[in-house]
This record gives structure tokens, C-alpha cells and sequence, in this order.
């Protein structure tokens, strides 16, 4: 993992940037953080969630998001942030208008739940549904012929899932052979498959987000489909000194030394709040050994690294630029 050039030049020419990550890594947190780093300087930058979780909405504090572009943030330098919640199901009555004019005919189908059929019988047809509604935006362009955005970031489905929803080659094999759904499959392939995207993976610093990050690589580059960086979420700084580290996670902490740090600083505790002191100690040593273990493990997928602190006081729309200035320091743009 290479932290020399957190954020190349590759991936910032990329204009859909996917998000993914274990379960709790904070997978739409860093998303939302990415897009306002995206629209710093003046751009515009769009924020697509496909999961039905209305997470964005959360974050904002706004109300649920429709199924329509809405503003939901202005960036530093006079960027914006728009959010789009896709449906699926909206998906596919616009899918109907646009490429086959039943937009009456879609709304009766929704009254009968064929759409839930539909999708039931060909599960790839949903996921086709969702990129192809992110793969129009990304390439929409207004009367001039510029990009109405310059980037797009996708809050995707966990690294589990990620390559089973990006790569809708597989999905539409046998489903569509011709006919518009077959043009929209491969418009969407051609996109995800191309430099214009990068796939982001979000961790934190523990064993088991690691070994799925360093997993779902493997299985991106196997799909041809590119990784971006790793986002090392929750970086929390150590509080000991290199050499201690090691002592301290045996249990070799000398309480009287603590005491006495401790009464020159003016403190007089009682003993038994030294003794949970020694007790945090040892479980931060502890912590910090197993932290720099995940990021040799990390190191295995030599990809670009960004991190992001830990915001200890919650998670709010403050806390959100201050990440987002974060990842911008880091030479996102």
C-alpha cells in the first residue's frame, strides 16, 4: 500500500468514483466525505446511493431523497453537491417511457407487481436497472456538450456484493440478446470496465475489513475492473511511544511510574483509578501492535492509501467537511 502519491493522477481523471466496504466500515460516511472533496473548487458533483437505505438523507439531515437529482450541500470554492436516491422500481417504469413508450403501461404493471416479478425472474435485471440509471448521469451533458457533472460518486453495495453488481456482463448474459435493455447492458459494461471508473475500498484497521478489502481487489482486477485507493477510515493516533509499544501490550506497565508522571502533572488519583489507566494502556498497546499488522496486510494490495481521522464526537455535517478537507489535503480533486 503506497502512500507516496495518496491520490494519482489516474484516478482523479476517473469521473465515476464507486464506494464500497465492509459492513460498518463507514462506507456511506466516506462517500458523502469524497463527493464534497470532489466538488471543492467550484464543481459539481453528484451523490448516488442505490441500497434503499436513504443513508445520505441521514447524513445531511435532510428529508429522504426522491427519485430526482436534488442540492444537497455546497462545497468550498463554489461546488455543490447534488444526491440522487435510485429505486429500482422507478428505475424500470423510466426504463419503460424512455425505450419503449409504456410509461401508462409501466404505471398498471407497478399496480400488478410485475415489477417484482420481473425482477425475481432475472435478479440481474435490477442491478443493470441501478447502473444504467448511474452510467446516464455520469455521461448526461448539457446543450453545449459539457458533462452536467464533472464527477459521480456511487455509494455501491459491500465489497460481498461488489462485483456480482458491477460486472452486469455475466447478470445479462442469457437475459437480453438484443433489443434496447441489450444497448443499455453494454453501454453500462463499457463505462464500468473503462479508466473513467475507479473503485474505491473503504477499511478500518482491523483484521477482518482488511482480509475482505484485500479480497474484493483480487476480485475486481480478476473482473477487470479497476480499483481506486483504499480509504482507511477511523485513524486514531497512537499515544506511546514507539519503543513502549510492545512492553505495554505484555502487560509491562510500571503503575509507579504512571503515579508518579501522574503527581508531577498535579494529578493525585486514587488507586484504583491508576490501576484503569495501566488497565487502558495495555489494551491501547494492544490495539495499536494489531493496527500496524493491518496495514502490513494492507501493503499486500499495493494500491493508492488515504486515511481519515476517527470523529469522536458523532458523525454530523461538520463532521463531514472536516473529512472531506482531510481527503483534499490528501490531493483529492
Amino acid at each position: 500500500m503506497t502512500t507516496s502519491t495518496p491520490w494519482p493522477e489516474p484516478v482523479s481523471r476517473a469521473r465515476l468514483h464507486v464506494v464500497t466496504g465492509k459492513g460498518g466500515t463507514g462506507k456511506t460516511t466516506v462517500a458523502a466525505a469524497l463527493a464534497l472533496a470532489l466538488a471543492t473548487g467550484g464543481r459539481r458533483v453528484l451523490l448516488v446511493e442505490v441500497e434503499g437505505r436513504q443513508g445520505i438523507a441521514q447524513l445531511f439531515d435532510t428529508q429522504p431523497l426522491p427519485y430526482a437529482e436534488k442540492r444537497i450541500a455546497a462545497a468550498p470554492g463554489g461546488g455543490e453537491v447534488r444526491a440522487l436516491h435510485v429505486d429500482a422500481e422507478a428505475a424500470l417504469l423510466e426504463y419503460f417511457a424512455m425505450f419503449y413508450n409504456l410509461g401508462f403501461a409501466g404505471r398498471t404493471l407497478r399496480r400488478m407487481g410485475a415489477i417484482e416479478f420481473a425482477t425475481t425472474l432475472a435478479p440481474g435485471l435490477r442491478d443493470v436497472l441501478l447502473t444504467g440509471k448511474v452510467k446516464e448521469t455520469v455521461g448526461r451533458t448539457d446543450e453545449h456538450g459539457r458533462h452536467m457533472y464533472d464527477a459521480v460518486v456511487l455509494d455501491a453495495p459491500p465489497t460481498g456484493r461488489i462485483v456480482k453488481f458491477l460486472d452486469v456482463t455475466k447478470a445479462m448474459a442469457d437475459l437480453a440478446k438484443v433489443g434496447p435493455i441489450k444497448g443499455q447492458s453494454d453501454g453500462v459494461v463499457r463505462l464500468l470496465h473503462s479508466q473513467d471508473t475507479a473503485v474505491h475500498l473503504v477499511t478500518l484497521l482491523e483484521e477482518m475489513p482488511v482480509r475482505e478489502t484485500i479480497e474484493a481487489v483480487t476480485e475486481l482486477a480478476a473482473a477487470d475492473l479497476r480499483p481506486g485507493a483504499v480509504i482507511v477510515n477511523r485513524v486514531r493516533p497512537p499515544r506511546l511511544p514507539a519503543r513502549s509499544l510492545t512492553p505495554a501490550a505484555g502487560g509491562r506497565v510500571d503503575a509507579s511510574r504512571v503515579r508518579a508522571g501522574l503527581t508531577s502533572a498535579g494529578l493525585d488519583l486514587a488507586p484504583e483509578d491508576v490501576d484503569g489507566l495501566v488497565e487502558e494502556t495495555v489494551e491501547h498497546a494492544i490495539r495499536v501492535l494489531a493496527e500496524q499488522a493491518a496495514r502490513e496486510q494492507l501493503a499486500e494490495v499495493d494500491l493508492p492509501a488515504l486515511e481519515l481521522p476517527d470523529i469522536t464526537d458523532g458523525m454530523d455535517t461538520a463532521a463531514l467537511y472536516e473529512l472531506a478537507e482531510a481527503l483534499v489535503e490528501q490531493g483529492v480533486r
